[in-house]
């Protein structure tokens, strides 16, 4: 049901009725995102850009910070118990949301009711978290979470995303229109204003049950083009641009200026060209492994990344769990490309139609050395970019992309499942095209195990399932690329772009 403006009006005057205006803390923070999510609900989003702001708003049940140890969140310890099928949280004492909502067991079960039922069905989150049953209310500060199959990753999953709890009150009351406006946590900063492809305003959150952050104000502007974001950082006009905006080709200018500081990190994001498997010359296995073996992408990283990355040969980075340091690339092999390609039967001048984000400058340099490289074997490439939300939103889910499309994914739980669940089951959102018994079953079979070791290596198998078919062209894990004003301390650079900037402060 849409919401009225005295609603919207009513939503802001809930966010700041009764709390503190002034901070003791001195001093404001301007970050500038390349993206503006669109909505602030955790359950309708799977948007880096969304958690690298929202995660100073929200919280989970436990959190994992730069230096990747999972920790206590808003849950102060936990026992898994029942050969895997239940676990207990102790929820943390005297936390309220912005509102002066308290945080509870009831607000516990009320987020992950919504998450799994009719309203989380409408948002891409609801799959990760299918192993959860049901929540049960043991008193005010203790849960029991009844699984229907033991989940390895879940404690890592209830750090991010879809699994930020949020309040009952304040949602049942406004409902889920102004809640994705006007969000409420229990963050250390609360959002005060939300200009829809212009920024947020946040403001330090004095009750915060961590201490009040070092920063007064925190400010976020969507600054789609990396240019225009480099320069407002020269100019003083924002104090810290975050991953993906910086290409590579800045990064000279930036290390070259007194006043800012490049700062890098191993991340979790991969790229890769995935095929439309259903039709066309990329229907075809061999085919596809034609095209991947046309590219160099050793020369793309060294060239058009600079270094600031490494060529995978599945969907993930050395850190994610699954990885197989003995699994090679496909061979940059153009001659061999050939063959494959004249065995198919695919005649030289036969077209491919490549999709990009639009605002990604750096991969669009990438797609356009894919493209001549591909020329070289007798395929001509064409470049279509989309607006990121129209191409992430529509395009690949509808199945409307072009012979190839670009898909970075965060993989933000470090942990292959993550990725390899939302790119190969059948019917997943990420997967418009494709649908393979065997691979799903693969898939389903790793997600209950409880031993570590077997499970990495069926997640090993099945990176070189789909490796073996060719289901998309792994290109590169990418460093995250933060570019800062030098008057920021205390910034650590977060591998997944998840940043909580309490305890940074500006001079």
């Amino acid at each position: 049901m849409k919401q009225t403006l005295t609603a919207m009006a009513i939503a802001l005057a809930a966010l700041t009725a009764g709390q503190p205006s002034t901070a003791q803390a001195e001093g404001k923070l301007i970050v500038s995102s390349p993206q503006d999510p669109g909505s602030w609900d955790p359950i309708d989003t799977f948007l880096v850009n969304w958690a690298s702001l929202a995660t100073n708003v929200f919280e989970g049940l436990t959190y994992r910070g730069p230096d990747m140890k999972l920790v206590p969140g808003l849950a102060t310890s936990w026992e898994v118990l029942d050969d895997g099928l239940r676990i207990r949280f102790s929820l943390r004492e005297g936390v309220t949301f912005h509102n002066g909502e308290p945080f509870d067991a009831e607000a516990v079960k009320f987020t992950f009711d919504r998450l799994l039922g009719d309203e989380g069905a409408k948002g891409p989150q609801q799959a990760n978290y299918s192993a959860i049953d049901s929540v049960e209310i043991i008193d005010a500060h203790t849960v029991d979470f009844h699984l229907s199959q033991p989940d390895a990753v879940l404690l890592t999953k209830l750090a991010g995303y879809g699994a930020m709890i949020v309040p009952p009150k304040y949602i049942t009351e406004m409902g889920d229109d102004v809640f994705n406006t006007r969000p409420v946590g229990t963050g250390p900063f609360r959002m005060t204003s939300y200009e829809p492809k212009i920024g947020v305003k946040l403001e330090a959150f004095e009750d915060y049950w961590g201490g009040a952050p070092e920063l007064s104000e925190l400010e976020y502007r969507f600054i789609t083009e990396p240019a225009t974001a480099l320069a407002e950082l020269q100019s003083g006009g924002v104090d810290l641009v975050i991953p993906p905006t910086i290409p590579v080709g800045m990064i000279p200018t930036i290390e070259a200026a007194d006043n800012l500081e490049l700062v890098t990190t191993a991340g979790p994001t991969v790229t890769a060209l995935r095929f439309d498997t259903s039709r066309g010359i990329t229907a075809d296995a061999d085919v596809r492994k034609a095209l991947i073996m046309a590219v160099d992408r050793e020369t793309i990283v060294n060239t058009v990344l600079g270094g600031q990355a490494s060529v995978i040969a599945s969907f993930q980075g050395e850190r994610s769990f699954g990885y197989d340091p003995e699994m090679k690339p496909l061979p940059y092999d153009p001659e061999a490309a050939k063959a494959l390609l004249e065995k198919a039967g695919v005649a030289p001048g036969a077209s491919v139609e490549i999709n990009t984000r639009g605002n990604d400058a750096t991969f669009n340099e990438v797609a356009q050395a894919v493209a001549a490289y591909l020329s070289m074997v007798g395929v001509n490439a064409t470049i279509k970019p989309y607006e990121t939300n129209v191409l992430l939103n529509d395009i690949i889910p509808q199945g409307k992309t072009g012979e190839m499309f670009q898909q970075s994914w965060g993989g933000w739980t470090f942990d292959f499942d993550n990725t390899a669940y939302a790119m190969y089951h059948t019917g997943q959102k990420w997967n418009p095209y494709d649908s393979d018994p065997k691979l799903d079953e693969m898939l389903e079979t790793q997600r209950p195990l409880t031993d570590p070791a077997e499970r990495e290596r069926l997640l090993q198998e099945i990176a070189a399932y789909a490796a073996d078919r060719a289901l998309e062209m792994p290109l590169y894990n990418l460093n995250a690329i933060y570019a800062i004003n030098k008057r920021v301390k205390n910034f650590e650079p977060a591998p997944d772009s998840r940043l909580k900037l309490n305890h940074v402060s500006v001079e």
